[in-house]
C-alpha cells in the first residue's frame, strides 16, 4: 500500500512536492479508511487542480518512477534515464530529479528513493521501518555503495552497478529477497491515462483469454450497469448482449451489439479500463489513473470510487489515485 510520494525538479515541479495518503483524524465513512498496523491509510486520492496546474505531471511522476525502477536493469551503460528536470530555472536545468515513496509490504514499511539526471544516478537510499525504528539498507552517493549489515543481499555487488542504473535493480536481478519484493509492487501498480484508455485495451483483451480472470473483469463492470447483461471477446472484437422487449415489457429476445460500433466512448472507456482496474481491486495494488472522469458521466465516475471505498468489493485494500474535474465527488462520503 502506499503511504506516500514526494518529487521535485520534474517537468513543473520546481521544488519537492509530496502527496500523503495518510488518513487525518476525522472519524466520519471509517469504510474509506484502511488500518494496517500503526497505518491508517486511504483507499482512494482525488487531484483537483485547474488546467496546467501539474496535476498530470504529478502522476506522471509516479509513472516515470516505476519505469526507471522497472527498466533500469534493462539498459545499457549508453543508454539515458527518461527524466526531464523543470527546464525554465537556471539552477534545476542542469540538476538531478528527486523522486522518493513510502509503501507497505507485509506491514513492513519501506522508504525508497533516488535522485537522477539523463546521464546518471546521483543518490539513491532504502530504509526499512519495523516497529518503530527506521534502519538504513543502503545509501548510494557519487562517492559509493554504501550497505549495511541488514542488507545482505547488496553485498558484494556494489561494484557491478553501472553509473546509469539503480542499485536496487541490480540487486533484484541477483535474486535478492527485499529488492525482489520491491521491484514486484512497482511492477503490480497499474498506471495510465484516462484520455489515451485504448492504450491499456490489450489487458482486457488478455484477461478475458483467461476463465478465471475473466471473473475479475464481469466483477468490476457488473456494479457499474453499463446497459448491457454480458460481453464475449470473439476474434478481437467485443460482443455485448442487451435485453429486447415486447409491448408488455416482457424479454423476447437477447440481441448482440458490438462494443465498438454500438456502445458509447464512455462504455468503450470503462471496457478499456477494466483490466486494469479489476487487476488492482483483485490483487490490493495501487491504481492510478490521470483524467479518469473524461467520457464518463459524473454517477459513473462516483460509481468506480465507491468500489475502491468499498471493503466488499475492495478487501485487498487497493488504492485509486486519480485526477479529475469532477466536482460532484466533494462530499462527505
Amino acid at each position: 500500500m502506499l503511504v506516500e510520494f514526494t518529487v521535485g525538479n520534474y517537468l513543473s515541479f520546481k521544488d519537492k512536492k509530496t502527496m500523503s495518503l495518510e488518513a487525518s483524524s476525522i472519524k466520519d465513512n471509517p469504510e474509506n479508511v484502511i488500518e494496517s498496523g500503526k497505518y491508517k491509510l486511504l483507499r482512494s486520492a482525488v487531484i483537483y487542480g485547474a488546467n496546467s496546474s501539474g496535476k498530470s505531471n504529478f502522476l506522471k511522476a509516479i509513472s516515470c518512477m516505476r519505469e526507471v525502477v522497472l527498466n533500469s536493469s534493462k539498459t545499457s551503460s549508453a543508454d539515458e534515464i527518461e527524466v526531464t528536470p523543470f527546464l525554465l530555472n537556471t539552477e534545476t536545468e542542469n540538476a538531478p530529479s528527486y523522486f522518493e515513496i513510502l509503501f507497505l509490504i507485509s506491514d513492513v514499511r519501506y522508504r525508497y528513493g533516488f535522485e537522477v539526471d539523463r546521464k546518471r544516478v546521483h543518490a539513491e537510499w532504502l530504509f526499512e521501518l519495523k516497529g518503530t525504528k527506521e534502519k538504513n539498507l543502503f545509501i548510494r552517493t557519487l562517492e559509493g555503495i554504501e550497505v549495511t549489515d541488514d542488507f545482505t543481499e547488496g553485498k558484494g555487488v556494489e561494484e557491478k552497478t553501472r553509473d546509469n542504473a539503480l542499485f536496487l535493480s541490480l540487486v533484484d536481478q541477483f535474486n535478492g529477497v527485499v529488492s525482489k519484493s520491491i521491484l514486484n509492487w512497482f511492477s503490480f501498480q497499474r498506471i495510465f491515462s484516462g484520455l489515451n484508455h485504448e492504450e491499456v485495451k490489450y489487458i482486457t483483451h488478455n484477461f478475458l483469454g483467461d476463465e478465471s480472470l475473466t471473473k475479475w473483469v464481469k466483477g468490476f463492470l457488473k456494479p457499474l450497469n453499463l446497459g448491457f447483461n454480458d460481453f464475449i471477446l470473439e476474434e478481437n472484437r467485443v460482443k455485448t448482449f442487451h435485453n429486447k422487449y415486447n409491448s408488455k415489457n416482457e424479454i423476447i429476445d437477447n440481441p448482440v451489439f458490438d462494443l465498438i460500433k454500438q456502445e458509447s466512448s464512455g462504455t468503450n472507456k470503462v471496457y478499456d479500463m477494466a483490466g486494469s482496474v479489476a487487476f488492482g481491486l483483485k490483487a490490493g495494488y495501487p491504481v492510478v489513473i490521470d483524467e479518469l472522469d473524461a467520457k464518463l458521466h459524473p454517477l459513473l465516475t462516483m460509481a468506480i470510487v465507491k468500489l475502491f471505498n468499498s471493503p466488499e468489493h475492495n478487501p485487498l485494500n487497493a488504492q485509486l489515485i486519480f485526477a479529475t474535474h469532477d466536482t460532484n465527488l466533494l462530499n462527505h462520503s
